[in-house]
């Protein structure tokens, strides 16, 4: 298989945590991008798109504020939810 090279902007953020995973993992950053790409391409190609998480999501100001709110005050659990983590069947 032959090679070819590729330049792209990644951000800096990306970048250090590519450098800190091929240092910790002992592999070249070459190999990781590659597998990397395969990876999610060949992901993107045979999943179903509803079944894609997307890396980032964005949200307006009034939905984000909505899941803080969640987050910092989440609703009491239902009855129903209560049964599932206790292991109990729905009958």
């Amino acid at each position: 298989m032959g090679q070819s090279q590729i330049s792209a902007f990644i951000s800096s953020e990306t970048r250090a945590l590519l450098e800190r995973y091929a240092r910790a993992h002992g592999v070249k950053k070459g190999y990781l991008i590659e597998n990397a790409l395969r990876h999610h391409i060949h992901a993107l190609l045979e999943l179903p798109a509803d079944v894609i998480i997307p890396p980032r999501l964005v949200v307006s100001r009034r939905t984000g504020e909505a899941v803080l709110k969640h987050v910092d005050k989440p609703p009491e659990p239902t009855r129903e939810m209560k049964a599932l983590f206790e292991g109990e069947e729905n009958e």
